[in-house]
């Protein structure tokens, strides 16, 4: 667990590429479930937050 956030704070691919890749599924879930609507409304920001990030951080050093 350490390593993982000493990568977050050293900008490292692995860990932040995991946060957006879990942002991603998060919002995938968002957008299938069937219960709240509130989570169908932003499942489409959250996932293309994710996609933004991963993009972002698919830069930073390994």
């Amino acid at each position: 667990m350490t390593d993982f956030l000493k990568g977050l704070l050293n900008f490292r691919r692995r860990p932040w590429e995991m946060l957006a890749t879990l942002l991603i599924g998060l919002g995938v879930f968002m957008l299938m479930q069937p219960f709240a609507l509130v989570l169908f409304t932003w499942s489409f920001l959250v996932t293309l937050a994710g996609t933004v990030m991963f993009i972002i951080v698919s830069h930073f050093p390994d």
